[in-house]
C-alpha cells in the first residue's frame, strides 16, 4: 500500500508531471526532422512516444486536482505502453542488427521502458470504462494503418528492410497492449 500512497503524493505527482512534460516536449523536438515531411492530416499519428506522454501528462494534471478523463486515461495506458515497448524493442532489434547502439539507443531503452512501465502502474487510479478503452484500441490500430499501410512510422533506417516483419510485430503489439489495458483496468476492477 505505501506504493499507492507515493503514486499519489501531491509533490511526487507534480515531479513526474514535469518529467513527462520535458519528456514529451524532447520527444516532439526529436520527431522535427519527421514531421516536416510528414503532410498535415498524418502529424497526429507520427510522434508516437511524445503523444503518449502526452496522454499521460494530461491524465496526470486531472490527478493533482482530483479529477478523472477516462479517455485520455485509456489512451495514456494503450500508447504508453504499446510505444514503450515497441522503442524497447526496436532499439534493440537495432543492436541486434548493427551490432552495436549509439548512447541516444540506451537512453531510449530506459525512458521508454519507464513510459510502459508508469502507465500501468498508475492503471488503479483509471476511471476506465469499455467505451474509453474501445475508443483507444481502435486509435491504436488506426495509428498501425496510418503507419505501416501510408508509410508514415518512425524513420529507423538500419531497420527499412525489415518493415513488413516490424508492421506484423506492431500489429500483435497493439493486440496484446489492448488485452494488457483491460486486464489492469476493467479485468481488475471486476476482481477487486
Amino acid at each position: 500500500m505505501y506504493y499507492k500512497y507515493l503514486l499519489l503524493n501531491k509533490q511526487f505527482l507534480i515531479i513526474l508531471f514535469l518529467i513527462n512534460l520535458f519528456g514529451t516536449i524532447y520527444g516532439y523536438i526529436w520527431y522535427k526532422s519527421q514531421l516536416v515531411i510528414t503532410p498535415a492530416i498524418f502529424l497526429p499519428f507520427v510522434p508516437d512516444s511524445p503523444t503518449a506522454t502526452l496522454f499521460f501528462t494530461i491524465f496526470l494534471a486531472f490527478l493533482i486536482f482530483g479529477k478523472n478523463a477516462p479517455y485520455i486515461e485509456a489512451l495514456a495506458i494503450t500508447s504508453l505502453f504499446k510505444y514503450g515497448i515497441w522503442a524497447v524493442v526496436m532499439n534493440i532489434f537495432t543492436l541486434v542488427v548493427n551490432g552495436t547502439l549509439g548512447w541516444q539507443g540506451y537512453m531510449l531503452i530506459a525512458s521508454h521502458g519507464a513510459m510502459a512501465l508508469q502507465g500501468l502502474l498508475y492503471a488503479p487510479f483509471y476511471a476506465i470504462k469499455l467505451r474509453h478503452l474501445t475508443f483507444a484500441a481502435i486509435w491504436i490500430l488506426h495509428n498501425d494503418i496510418i503507419d505501416y499501410v501510408f508509410g508514415m512510422m518512425p524513420i529507423y533506417s538500419s531497420l527499412i528492410t525489415y518493415i513488413n516483419q516490424i508492421g506484423y510485430f506492431t500489429f500483435w503489439l497493439s493486440v496484446l497492449t489492448i488485452i494488457v489495458s483491460y486486464k489492469f483496468t476493467i479485468g481488475a476492477n471486476r476482481h477487486s
